[in-house]
């Protein structure tokens, strides 16, 4: 465990790290290691579906108050802040539209109104975006997606300064949220091919998003690299390499995203993300399961929406499956 510890802070350029046993798990570590009673906690509404679930029906039980401001106020951060806020928590890109938010701009206003700052940076990976030289005090990565790599780890971790690691420990261990030896060996051993995984994911992405916006049968397509997206210029700003998820709108409600989804046949169908392996899902049944209409729309996400893990597979291949299943 220490190792991976050590090698991840390393590639954030940290203090010090810690590694949990599920992104979930480095997540309440964070938020009910840094938060108490009368505290408040600003989180973005377009964030992981689990995360916006624990700060909105758990936290509120032990007299902590959550505001989740919309995409579009994320542009002026400083005025998010209150005189009870304690954590800002945001994703940049986001979960599944791949938005991004100013990160140095929202670190600034944290740090100068005394509010810890906490990055949720799993869809990036230290390779393409390192926060905390942005100046975020906490980064987060579900590590069962890029940082292993292969599909077969379940983990979690959270990066930063030594003082805000260290009094995050009994968190960790009081939760029951210590990574077993097994997978804390097996993360270690992904992140040694990091780099170059990062590499190929972000270069077929880039393909691929090209591709599916050049196409007439697509509605929209969300990927921080493409000149059309809103947010092109900060992802430029902040992020070496624009990733490896892809959003696209079929157009057609729910019932067109499953016919298309149902005829894949390289890309697979499964609700994880970051492996060697394409993987696609439907927003609506996995990472915003259980959000209503109002949610949705706060989060920018519709029904027609199909989120694509671009893997390490030969590019054609997966562009001719795109092409069938769209037929």
């Amino acid at each position: 465990m220490q190792t991976a510890e050590e090698k991840l802070a390393v590639l954030e350029g940290a203090d010090a790290a810690l590694v949990t046993s599920s992104g979930m798990a480095a997540t309440t570590t964070a938020l009910f290691g840094l938060l108490r009673p009368g505290d408040e906690v600003v989180c973005s509404a377009a964030i992981y579906g689990g995360t916006l679930h624990v700060i909105k029906d758990f936290l509120d039980r032990f007299g902590v108050s959550a505001r989740f401001p919309a995409i579009a106020e994320w542009s002026a951060p400083e005025r998010l802040i209150g005189p009870r806020t304690r954590v800002v928590w945001f994703e940049s890109p986001i979960n599944p539209t791949l938005r991004c938010v100013d990160v140095r701009r929202v670190a600034a206003a944290c740090r100068e109104r005394g509010v810890t700052s906490a990055i949720d940076d799993t869809f990036a990976s230290p390779i393409n975006q390192q926060p905390i030289a942005l100046g975020i005090d906490l980064v987060m990565h579900s590590a069962t997606k890029y940082l292993n790599g292969h599909s077969d780890v379940t983990a979690g971790a959270l990066v930063g300064s030594a003082a805000i690691i260290d009094n995050l420990q009994a968190a960790r261990k009081l939760f029951g949220g210590i990574l077993e030896p097994a997978s804390a060996y097996a993360l270690a051993r992904g992140m040694k091919t990091l780099a170059v995984r990062i590499a190929r994911h972000n270069e077929n992405a880039m393909r691929l998003a090209a591709w599916l916006e050049a196409d007439g049968r697509i509605s929209r397509v969300y990927y921080p690299g493409l000149p059309s997206h809103p947010d092109h210029e900060i992802a430029r700003s902040q992020m070496r390499g624009f990733g490896g998820m892809v959003c696209f709108d079929v157009g057609g409600g729910y019932a067109r995203a499953c016919q298309v989804y149902d005829r894949f046949q390289i890309i697979k169908r499964a609700a994880s993300l970051g492996g060697t392996e394409s993987i696609c899902s439907l927003p609506v049944l996995t990472s915003q399961y259980g959000l209503n209409d109002e949610q949705l729309a706060a989060a920018g996400v519709t029904r027609s929406m199909i989120r694509l893990s671009v893997g390490l597979e030969d590019v054609e291949d997966l562009i001719a499956d795109l092409d069938q299943a769209l037929a």
